[in-house]
C-alpha cells in the first residue's frame, strides 16, 4: 500500500513537472515566480521547490539579476533532439551538403518552435561565415529572410501573435510578395554585412515544416536573377511533399 501511494506521488510530481514546463513552452521569454504562479494556480511555496529542481536538472534557467525564469540548456538539447528524429527534418538535412556544394554558402535548416523560427540544423560552406547565429537561435519573424518564409507559409494561427504592433498592411503585403516569389531575402537587414535568401519545405497543404536559409557576406546571393536563388528553390522542391507542386 506505501508503495503504490510513493508511485503516485511520484507520478504526480512529474505531471506538476510538465505543467510547469508547458508553461514556458508557450510563452515567449523569461517568467517571473508570480507569473508562472498566476499561470500555474500553484502557491509560491510549493512552486519555488519544483523551480529550483528544474533549475537543477538544467530544465530551467534563473536570471542572476532578475531571478526570473526561463528554459535552461537541456530543455534546448532536449527539444532539438526531438526535432532531429521528424522526418521533415532529416529528409531536408540529407540534402544541405549538395547544395552548400553546388552554391558555396553556408546553410541552415529551420523549424517551427513555440517561440518562432529556431535553427535546428548547419551545413557549412568551406568558406563558413562567422555569426553569433547557432543551433536554437529563435530568428525574428518579420525582419529575418528565414522568418519572413514562416510568415508567408506558415498558418496564420502560429505567426499572427509573433507579428506584434506591425503594420497590417505591411504584413499582408509581404506575405503576399513572398508566397508570389516562393523566397524571402535580406541584405544586411537583421545582421549588418550578411545577406540572407531563405524558401519553404512545404507539406501536403503547402505550409512550411521547414525552411532552407542560405547565408553570405557577397551580395549576390540575392540577386533575383541569379543561379543561387534557382538553386535554392529547385532543393526544397525535391524534398517537399508532391501535392506541394501541384499549383506550380
Amino acid at each position: 500500500m506505501l508503495q503504490d501511494t510513493e508511485d503516485r506521488r511520484g507520478i504526480g510530481s512529474v505531471d506538476t513537472a510538465m505543467t510547469i514546463l508547458k508553461v514556458f513552452a508557450r510563452d515567449s521569454g523569461p517568467l517571473s515566480l508570480k507569473e508562472v504562479s498566476d499561470r500555474t494556480g500553484m502557491a509560491t511555496s510549493k512552486l519555488h521547490r519544483y523551480l529550483s529542481s528544474l533549475v537543477a536538472q538544467g530544465m530551467l534557467s534563473q536570471k542572476a539579476r532578475s531571478g526570473r525564469y526561463d528554459l535552461g540548456p537541456f530543455a534546448t538539447e532536449l527539444g532539438l533532439s526531438a526535432l532531429a528524429r521528424t522526418d521533415f527534418v532529416n529528409r531536408t538535412a540529407d540534402v544541405l551538403p549538395d547544395l552548400v556544394a553546388a552554391t558555396g554558402c553556408t546553410a541552415m535548416l529551420s523549424v517551427w518552435g513555440a517561440s518562432g523560427p529556431v535553427i535546428v540544423r548547419w551545413e557549412r560552406a568551406r568558406n563558413h561565415i562567422v555569426t553569433a547565429l547557432g543551433l536554437g537561435t529563435v530568428m525574428p519573424l518579420v525582419h529575418s529572410a528565414t522568418g519572413r518564409v514562416f510568415l508567408g507559409f506558415a498558418p496564420a494561427n502560429l505567426t499572427d501573435p509573433l507579428i506584434g504592433e506591425s503594420d497590417a498592411k505591411l504584413i499582408e503585403d509581404l506575405k503576399k510578395a513572398i508566397r508570389r516569389d516562393g523566397y524571402s531575402s535580406v541584405g544586411g537587414d537583421f545582421i549588418p554585412g550578411l545577406y540572407a535568401l531563405a524558401a519553404p519545405v512545404l507539406n501536403w497543404q503547402g505550409e512550411a515544416e521547414t525552411v532552407i536559409t542560405l547565408i553570405a557576406t557577397d551580395p549576390a546571393l540575392i540577386d533575383p536573377k541569379g543561379p543561387i536563388i534557382k538553386a535554392l528553390i529547385r532543393t526544397c522542391r525535391s524534398v517537399s511533399l508532391p501535392s506541394a507542386d501541384a499549383d506550380d
